[in-house]
């Protein structure tokens, strides 16, 4: 029988097996003083060795505070680790509150005159960068912004003595910054490190996580943002200050198989690209409205209206510093003898600016195979932005209010994003239009994701959760959908500013695009943009399964390898255990609609810049 614990979905059970509820005082902090933000989660599954590791492999011989005190053998093995990493541990060497910046990536762009996309790479068989640690100590700082810090008891020989897979969360509760492990007796955090100001988001890189290294980036309320190493605790600062924007930080995503590369949506409409470990370079965005400089003389689409006010539903405007790859890919910069001009294009932060919006950027992912972001805003749009060349391929109007959360499906066929009118929204980016609404939800949508193992290409699964404390569950199949009898007929669509669009998913050999004068084109204000289908235009999904939950307002719902979870505003923590695993056929059915849908994706983006 189901009750609070426990629901039925059409795969099996699920229960919860582990809960993670906030303390007295913690719900003391989050209801008084400042606005509060909502609790976010960040999952990452670390697979620890069999057995213990060799005396020569230190990986875990500074970590967060526990543990008994560092002998002299320890200590010297660990200055000599830290001589190599090129980083110290002593204090004297971390004056946060002076220069906080962290040094420039040895990894730059070097030229390559074929490929200058904002996510260029070092050119293969070059010299193999070493890793780069955060350049402070956490336990040492003299940092005003970092208020305190807790860790486990004995958490050397408690993360020494891991075996398998261990799931590891972390989460933001009002000035804090939470790491717990997920099915621990344990019943205090691994570590809790208290701020200055509110943390608002953060994102783990699932590209250098291991058990000796994590990389995970937090935006703040401010506008500042932190780069943590919990596990060797070390820790830099970026954006110190808001030197380079003081807008709250709204979500923060690092770039797929990208080990420096991170970005960062904030409430002022902008998107900003930046490198961990470069330092803060001396930036001022340009204002859309006023007249070119050759700051964006890169992107002619951009200039070309310059005269008249910039439409955020027409282009996104992206202002590049003198050190974007674009800027700079001329050639490589002299090593000696550098004018003044050489010197302000040596490579710092930010990478690229984005100004998408005039309202609030709220969230935004990444296609799976990272040529695109998808971006939502309060403004009601959804939009699919090339990222390797920096344009907006799409723009797609809400039915009611503002978008509130967005995910794109793992083949990256469709986008899904939840809103203010109580619905979740499927588009097809490659279709430029939509697909279906789902209806189950009486409350704003807080949070949507995909059910990777069961979506197999022909079937997807995903879940919501909203401020009506809803728990659904939905099955969309592209095929069982029928277009309602007063659907138009769809017109195939290309973006005129690009000569590369999500609407030719097939026919790549195209050689014209179409224009104003092309029979069929209907000529609009904004060629990108796409204005809400009616009701009766769509087809509406029914959920599988509505679970009403007993707890504070739903926030965050996550499909992890063996468990569903939940939290709310407050960081009220569920993990509901799976049903039994699915067959290896359907997991291979599968991995064989990715590889079709990577075969009919439009050919890379980057090579329009060449």
């Amino acid at each position: 029988m189901e009750n609070d614990s426990t629901f039925v979905a059409p795969e099996g059970v699920y229960s919860v097996t582990d809960e993670h509820k906030p303390n007295h005082a913690q719900n003391v902090a989050m209801s008084v003083g400042t606005p509060v933000y909502p609790s976010k989660v960040s999952t990452v599954v670390l697979r620890f060795p069999a057995s213990k590791q060799p005396s020569n492999a230190p990986a875990f011989a500074h970590l967060l505070g526990g543990g008994k005190s560092e002998t002299k053998k320890d200590k010297l093995e660990k200055a000599s680790k830290e001589r190599d990493d090129g980083v110290s541990l002593s204090s004297s060497d971390t004056p946060d509150e002076g220069d906080g910046s962290l040094p420039p990536s040895q990894e730059q762009t070097t030229g390559n005159p074929e490929q200058h996309t904002l996510f260029s790479q070092q050119p293969a068989g070059g010299k193999r960068k070493t890793v780069v640690r955060p350049k402070h100590n956490i336990r040492t700082t003299s940092s005003t912004f970092i208020s305190r810090i807790q860790t486990a008891e004995g958490l050397t020989k408690l993360l020494q003595a891991k075996q398998g897979d261990v799931t590891f969360l972390f989460y933001n509760m009002a000035k804090s910054f939470v790491w717990i492990e997920a099915g621990s007796k344990a019943k205090e955090p691994l570590s809790r490190i208290t701020f200055a100001a509110h943390p608002t988001c953060h994102d783990i890189n699932m590209t250098t996580a291991s058990p000796d290294r994590l990389d995970v980036i937090i935006g703040f309320s401010t506008g500042d943002l932190i780069w943590l190493d919990p596990i060797n605790s070390r820790y830099g600062r970026l954006n110190k200050q808001g030197c380079i924007s003081n807008s709250p930080c709204t979500s923060v995503r690092w770039v797929p198989s990208s080990s420096t590369l991170f970005l960062v949506s904030h409430a002022d409409g902008t998107v900003i690209v930046y490198d961990k470990e470069r330092e803060d370079g001396a930036f001022t965005p340009q204002d859309p409205n006023s007249p070119p400089t050759e700051v964006n003389s890169f992107f002619p689409s951009l200039n070309d209206g310059s005269s008249q006010e910039w439409d955020p539903t027409d282009n996104i405007f992206v202002t590049m510093p003198p050190w974007h790859p674009a800027a700079s890919g001329a050639g490589a910069l002299p090593s000696a003898g550098k004018s003044e001009k050489d010197k302000e294009r040596t490579a710092k932060n930010p990478v690229s600016h984005w100004r998408l919006s005039k309202r609030s950027v709220v969230d935004f992912v990444f296609s799976p195979d990272v040529k695109y972001v998808a971006a939502i805003s309060e403004d009601g749009c959804l939009r699919v932005i090339d990222a390797l060349a920096e344009q907006l391929v799409d723009c797609y109007a809400s039915y009611f209010g503002a978008l509130t959360c967005v995910a794109w499906s793992p083949d990256g066929r469709f986008i899904v994003t939840g809103g203010q009118d109580d619905l979740l929204t499927i588009f097809s980016p490659w279709e430029q239009r939509v697909i279906a609404r789902c209806q189950g939800h009486s409350s704003f949508v807080s949070s949507v994701a995909f059910d990777e193992s069961r979506c197999d290409g022909r079937t997807y699964r995903f879940g919501s959760v909203a401020e009506d404390n809803k728990l659904i569950l939905w099955d969309f199949s592209s095929g069982a959908l029928h277009r309602p009898k007063f659907q138009a007929t769809h017109q195939q669509r290309m973006s005129m500013s690009s000569t590369i669009s999500l609407g030719f998913k097939r026919d790549r050999s195209a050689q014209y695009l179409p224009t104003t004068s092309s029979p069929g084109f209907e000529e609009v204000s904004s060629p990108r943009y796409h204005q809400a289908p009616s009701r009766n235009e769509i087809a509406f999904v029914q959920p599988v399964l509505v679970k009403q939950l007993d707890c504070d307002i739903l926030s965050v719902i996550q499909f992890l390898p063996r468990s569903l979870l939940t939290a709310t505003k407050t960081g009220h923590i569920r993990l509901w255990i799976r049903p039994l695993a699915l067959r290896s056929r359907i997991r291979k059915n599968s991995r064989a609609a990715m590889v079709d849908a990577q075969d009919v994706m439009p050919t890379k983006a980057g090579a329009l810049l060449s």
